[in-house]
């Protein structure tokens, strides 16, 4: 039987995938090009909700806690230690601290007024507009005066801050009136005890920055993102306004377009700051001082926490926000009674005589 012996030809091999290359090649060269990758998607613009950093929050309930605390205070004093307690209980404010409180608190109020919120939350919606917008706030606070709303959210602000102004001077009234009628207990005539330590237990008070409620933050915390509200109203208030009424509506501005939160922090406690309620309320706590440094009867330290307490720091706080101070009703009616008593002598001489 005869074998057949095949020889492959290497050379032959190697043209044919050539050839098979080629012509994929050329196929392929044929063929529809693919489709381009679609686009990726339009990044979608972040809107930041409303919000106010918690350590701003604290001090807008710590201001409210002293607020609460001191308006409460009674004139019916018992004995010294009464007065020793509510002089204490008057005098545990930070002056700068309060103030930055007030703000915060305004700004808080600012945050209820929903036509503001809608005129600074029309420009939330493009990243460039919004930080443009709040850096203008920063640089200069009374921008926020130019947003839709400001009329109604800055009336609710001067009608919040002058109705805690009010409650702390007609309690201070009422205090200074009760330094002359506890004159008629023989307690109020004696010597008030280590009246030095007294004194520096005034001023210790006086540079411990207060704290506010856990309930009272809370809330307040609620107030700012809408979930709860605070129940206010108020008229409308025309500008111009006070600095500390503009910077309680800058820091709800910045609230509203989302730069008020930690990450703002540097930017926004420098317009919790105000030079002259700060000064008003540095007086006053320089005035307590002179009037503890000279008091001795206990009915004197009635008065110095009526009138360098309660008075002067409610009357900073009207002076504040550019409300008029209600008028003492002693003082008025003891003014109609001299009037009164003038226009009946004057008709008395007037009278002619008889002949």
């Amino acid at each position: 039987m005869t074998s057949v012996v095949v020889v492959r030809n290497p050379r032959a091999r190697t043209a044919a995938s050539v050839a098979a290359l080629v012509l994929s090649a050329v196929l392929a060269g044929c063929a529809a090009p693919a489709p381009p990758p679609p686009p990726p998607p339009a990044p979608v613009a972040v809107i930041p909700p409303v919000s106010l950093s918690p350590r701003v929050v604290e001090q807008a309930a710590a201001y409210r806690a002293y607020v609460t605390r001191a308006s409460a205070i009674s004139p019916a004093f018992s004995g010294a230690d009464d007065v020793a307690q509510s002089l204490k209980t008057g005098a545990s404010y930070e002056p700068g601290h309060l103030l930055r409180g007030a703000i915060a608190y305004g700004a808080v109020v600012a945050l209820q007024d929903p036509a503001y919120v809608a005129g600074v939350r029309k420009f939330v919606g493009d990243p460039d507009q919004r930080r443009t917008v709040a850096y203008e706030i920063m640089k200069d606070p009374a921008y926020a005066v130019g947003f839709d709303g400001s009329a109604s959210a800055a009336g609710l602000v001067m009608g919040a801050l002058g109705g805690d102004g009010r409650k702390l001077l007609e309690t201070g009234r009422s205090v200074k009136q009760a330094a002359y009628d506890v004159q008629h207990q023989a307690w109020s005539k004696g010597d008030v005890p280590a009246r030095d330590i007294r004194l520096a237990l005034a001023k210790s008070l006086s540079a411990t920055p207060g704290l506010g409620e856990v309930a009272e933050t809370s809330r307040l915390q609620q107030a700012v993102t809408g979930s709860a509200q605070m129940g206010l109203s108020a008229e409308s208030a025309s500008p111009p306004y006070t600095p500390l009424v503009i910077r309680s509506l800058a820091i709800a501005a910045l609230a509203a377009l989302g730069y008020a939160d930690d990450a703002s922090l540097a930017q926004v406690m420098p317009i919790l700051a105000e030079p002259n309620s700060a000064t008003c309320l540095n007086m006053s706590k320089l005035n307590l001082y002179q009037c503890l440094a000279v008091a001795k009867p206990h009915y004197e330290d009635v008065f110095c926490l009526g009138q360098h307490i309660l008075i002067d720091t409610g009357h900073c706080l009207i002076k504040g926000v550019g409300v008029a101070e209600p008028v003492d009703p002693r003082v008025q009616a003891a003014a109609d009674a001299a009037l009164t008593r003038a226009s009946t002598t004057t008709t008395v001489r007037s009278r002619p005589k008889k002949r």
